[in-house]
């Protein structure tokens, strides 16, 4: 099996850690413990034997999960290190060689890379930019067959911040029902939403539904690598048998925390602050997109801390990315690694300062170009 390189995830762990600014996360600006929770509950956390816990999750964490999907039980849910290993043994259960794969693009592209490795083919149905991100549903009809094993959506998405409406989840639905293919969607960015009405998940839609989640974005935990699968009891235990041949078990520590992010008093709260910071910076960055002048196209995200644009200059993305990264020392991610080129991704979920600092740099270059 040949694995293509997954080009996001290797920019980011390149030079994230390197350049003077990074605009490249695409999550809340992270809490640290102290900020988090209270002195008697980090206290607690001392106390913590660090044992290997239980491999798919504590009751009690799998208890709060249950909670934000409507029907869902304990025995419905995988937890997994991040959302990412939850993408990699639910495609590892789910899919062979010679399967059909249809993805919406732009999207998150692991699950792009992990398929053709395993020999599927993988097919796009695209948002379209000139419709404010809506979906192309005839061209999601059109690359369905009947041997088509899964369809992958990414709500909120991943990397426009465009939620899909309830006619385009219901049509999706029945797209994937007419032909008996999973519908597996990315919901990392639930509850990321500017306007602070939650998006409906696509959990109990369909009973070949399979959602995943977890603490990097919406909830401004990424150092926890708390991530899980939501989906019919026996998909999940096939999953759990997958991730007992990856990394078995994430943290004891991560999973109590876990369970007190979700916990009924501080999971609003979380939220609250992530809603907050997302809408104090988007309009520092609509104001300095208004500034660089025509040409540049952009629909403002309604959830998550990202900002998706495109370019009028005549340079490839990943080229564009190099040159700020080089000469600006400024890191933002090219639409090449969304299947789009022509565009950029920025994070727009970090501290002010930062983010000014890094938008006055890029600005530079393309007043430069």
């Amino acid at each position: 099996m040949r694995i293509e390189t997954f080009e996001l995830e290797r920019v980011q762990s390149l030079w994230e850690n390197l350049v003077e600014i990074n605009l490249t996360e695409s999550g809340i600006h992270p809490y640290s413990l102290e900020e988090l929770l209270e002195p008697e509950e980090i206290a607690e956390l001392s106390r913590v034997r660090l044992g290997y816990g239980q491999t798919n999750g504590s009751i009690a964490l799998r208890q709060a999960i249950s909670r934000l999907y409507d029907g869902a039980d304990i025995d419905n849910i995988l937890v997994t290190n991040g959302s990412a290993e939850a993408n990699f043994c639910a495609s590892w259960s789910l899919l062979e060689a010679g399967d059909e794969v249809v993805m919406m693009l732009p999207n998150y592209m692991q699950i792009w890379g992990i398929a053709r490795s395993f020999g599927v083919d993988v097919r796009p149905f695209h948002l379209r930019q000139r419709h404010r991100w809506v979906p192309d549903l005839d061209e999601l009809r059109a690359a369905v067959t009947p041997n088509t094993k899964m369809i992958v959506v990414c709500n909120p998405n991943n990397p426009t911040g465009a939620v899909l409406d309830d006619e385009a989840m219901q049509e999706i639905v029945r797209v994937a029902a007419e032909v008996g293919a999973w519908l597996y969607c990315d919901e990392i960015y639930r509850g990321a939403e500017l306007d602070g009405n939650e998006a409906p998940s696509f959990y109990g839609m369909y009973d070949k539904t399979v959602v995943t989640g977890g603490l990097s974005k919406a909830y401004a935990l990424p150092g926890l690598r708390l991530g899980w699968l939501v989906g019919p009891e026996q998909m999940i235990a096939d999953s759990w048998s997958c991730h007992d041949y990856t990394s078995i078990a994430a943290s004891t520590l991560s999973n109590r925390v876990g369970e007190l992010a979700l916990g009924p008093e501080l999971r609003p709260r979380i939220l609250k602050r992530s809603r907050a910071q997302l809408r104090a910076n988007l309009p520092v960055f609509r104001d300095w997109l208004a500034e660089q002048g025509d040409g540049f196209g952009f629909v403002p995200p309604e959830a998550a801390g990202i900002a998706f644009v495109s370019y009028p200059m005549k340079v490839n993305s990943t080229e564009l990315v190099t040159r700020l990264r080089d000469e600006k020392g400024v890191l933002v991610i090219a639409g090449d690694c969304f299947g789009m080129d022509g565009h950029l991704r920025f994070g727009i979920g970090g501290e002010r300062e930062a983010l000014v600092e890094g938008l006055g740099r890029v600005g530079e270059l393309l007043s430069e170009l």
